[in-house]
């Protein structure tokens, strides 16, 4: 099951993902984006979502070539999109990969780590 949540405003709609991102579910959140007016930024939004089949990959591929851009802060999320070459959201000032300030998952320092290793 899929649930998606849109917000939206004069320059930009926010797509949140929520479930499982396969079949006819994905093929129906194209429709959505199709509808969405030109020269608006899109973010989708996939922290809420648990699985994602190959149809849901062509339809985040889709949006990607759409001009969208992901939030993806789970391991899960994350190879998805860095599998299909997604770009990411970027919120300004912020070098983190969010909507609402939770961290990603990336490249962390372990805390015993030699020096060289520690970023």
């Amino acid at each position: 099951m899929l649930r998606v949540e849109i917000h939206n405003s004069a320059d930009s709609w926010r797509i949140l993902l929520e479930g499982r991102f396969a079949g006819d579910d994905a093929e129906h959140a194209r429709m959505v984006i199709i509808r969405c007016p030109p020269r608006v930024k899109v973010i989708v939004d996939l922290t809420e979502i648990a699985f994602i089949d190959i149809v849901g990959e062509e339809v985040l591929s889709f949006f990607g070539r759409f001009g969208a851009e992901f939030v993806a802060p789970t391991s899960y999320t994350l190879d998805v999109c860095e599998r299909l070459r997604l770009p990411m959201f970027r919120s300004p000032g912020s070098p983190t990969n969010t909507v609402d300030g939770a961290a990603p998952n990336g490249p962390q320092s372990h805390p015993n780590a030699p020096e060289s290793q520690k970023q």
